[in-house]
């Protein structure tokens, strides 16, 4: 429910919280440690958590493929055959990416997330004002009503960082689906084998605009995004935390929360998942 530099991991932005005046080959990027316990990783200064005004207002310029109406229709399109005609409920509704062409195809969509300023820009556009959307933490927040569909994409299960948070996800989920819906999740595979023996950064991009790297705890599963954005020679600094999961530890959160598997493909065109998937399209019915 965000935005990387370059083609990153999960939903994110760049935070408040954390922030560093650098200049190349300062040797900023590197792991940085986080309390245990938190939800989401250090306290946010906004309201609107790590998606306020400033994050919003370029949200959608992101030159990634998430963005592609091809690719956005296709989504939509698997979707709308889940929903089976019945209502849709999406968590971390954001700018609509999802949402509007779902809406378009005749699914009536509800949404839920923190960030009004995201929530302003589904507003303003064509369609957006006809989507209900409650305000608040998509792990715990509820909406009226039961759906034939609940879903989560683009990695955002990892921007709860703790797995009881990830398991509040599950149960909010289930508490709002009709028997027989089905709970989704868009979700890339931990990259851990990625990394060299005795490493826990792995870079992910290097550019004169920006550099791009992530950090791994395999004890705690804690992740952290770190990103330098460079403007006049000058750079800043912002980390983001994460907690990575694997498919099989959310298939236990899905039992948890009262559902079961029933399709787990290697993307949104319903190719097969293997050992070798980067990322996994997961579909969890409700009996």
């Amino acid at each position: 429910m965000s935005r990387t530099l370059s083609g990153g991991t999960a939903r994110v932005a760049s935070p408040t919280y954390s922030s560093t005046r650098c200049t190349p080959g300062s040797g900023v990027i590197r792991a940085l440690g986080q309390a245990p316990g938190l939800r989401y990783g250090p306290a946010m200064d906004d309201a609107d958590g790590y998606f306020p005004e400033r994050v919003a207002a370029t949200y959608d310029d992101s030159s990634e493929g998430m963005f592609d109406p091809v690719f956005t229709d296709t989504v939509a399109e698997v979707l709308a055959g889940l929903a089976g005609g019945g209502r849709a409920l999406e968590l971390a509704i954001g700018t609509g990416r999802i949402a509007l062409p779902l809406a378009r195809r005749g699914v009536e969509v509800h949404g839920i997330d923190l960030s009004r300023a995201m929530v302003a820009r589904l507003r303003a556009k064509p369609g957006g004002e006809a989507i209900p959307v409650a305000i608040g933490d998509f792990a715990t927040t509820t909406m009226d009503g039961t759906f034939s569909l609940a879903y989560l994409v683009f990695n955002t299960i990892m921007n709860l960082t703790s797995q009881d948070a990830q398991v509040a996800c599950f149960r909010n989920a289930a508490r709002h689906l009709e028997p027989g819906g089905c709970f989704v999740i868009e979700c890339r595979v931990p990259e851990l084998r990625r990394l060299p023996p005795g490493q826990n950064v792995l870079p992910w991009h290097v550019s004169k605009a920006n550099w791009v790297a992530y950090s791994y705890d395999p004890a705690t599963q804690a992740m952290q995004g770190h990103y330098v954005e460079f403007t006049d020679g000058q750079g800043e600094y912002h980390t983001m935390p994460f907690r990575y999961v694997w498919p099989s530890e959310l298939d236990l959160m899905a039992r948890l929360a009262g559902m079961r598997l029933h399709d787990r493909w290697a993307g949104w065109a319903r190719e097969p998942f293997t050992s070798e998937s980067g990322q996994h399209v997961s579909v969890w019915q409700k009996p």
